[in-house]
């Protein structure tokens, strides 16, 4: 098992990408803490998957804005399980809004998850993984991270940072035995996309030379590779999994 033995956290781990993830590593051998707010599916999920995987799954609720909750999920699971290994930094919104009409609120609100969470998460990995001299940092960034969509104004800036956060970090962290990559999803078929009509649906298909939306799962095996011991030689990229989105842009 390719995990084996490694402590795993998962924010936005309560569906999704992050429940994919989830999923995939508590096969490969690990434990897993589900990291979501509280009201989430995150705490039933974890039960029902702590029953079928030998006790290896947890819940603790964290809400990526608020520093202290972010501190003491990393604390909490140091203090139970011992180190944490890999993170998947994933909790995240989307948002769709014409730039003249997006408010302030809705900009930073956008901002705060999708960037300064990923930051907040990052830092309190690498004080544990720093004390360890080991560890993987995962960040969920996206194709919108690298190339621009009109109406995502908060949404790309916000992934645009993640990018380039992760280069950042993988230069600081590598001397202490570190890494830190992130993903690029194009679009994937979740529940955040249930919504749509029909075209739009087919609109954003033709938009993948492979012709159809990625699956949670595939993301989920990208981070299980860049969080394990294959990806040993590899740090500071962003690994599109996107069904040929960006190949054909420049």
């Amino acid at each position: 098992m390719r995990m084996q033995g490694k402590n795993v956290i998962v924010t936005g781990g309560a569906s999704g990408i992050g429940l994919a993830s989830v999923e995939r590593c508590l096969e490969e051998g690990a434990s897993v803490v589900i990291a979501d707010i509280a009201g989430s599916d995150g705490e039933a999920r974890a039960a029902a998957l702590d029953d079928k995987h030998a006790g290896r799954c947890l819940f603790k609720a964290c809400d990526v804005t608020d520093s202290a909750q972010v501190d003491r999920l990393f604390e909490d699971t140091v203090a139970e399980l011992g180190s944490v290994d890999a993170v998947f930094n994933n909790a995240g919104i989307g948002g769709i809004c014409p730039t003249d009409e997006l408010s302030d609120e809705e900009y930073l609100r956008i901002i705060d998850i999708n960037l300064n969470g990923v930051f907040r998460v990052a830092r309190a990995a690498l004080r544990v993984m720093y004390r360890q001299g080991s560890g993987s940092i995962v960040n969920c960034a996206s194709i919108l991270g690298v190339f621009g969509q009109s109406q995502t104004a908060a949404y790309t800036a916000a992934k645009g940072g993640v990018v380039n956060l992760t280069r950042t970090l993988a230069i600081e962290a590598a001397p202490k035995g570190v890494r830190v990559n992130a993903i690029g999803p194009g679009y994937i078929d979740t529940p955040l996309l249930a919504d749509l009509d029909d075209e739009l649906l087919q609109g954003l298909i033709r938009l993948h030379p492979l012709g159809r939306l990625g699956r949670p799962q595939e993301v989920a095996n990208a981070f299980l590779f860049l969080a394990g011991d294959e990806a040993s030689f590899t740090t500071g990229t962003t690994l599109m999994v996107d069904g040929g989105f960006t190949a054909g842009k420049s």
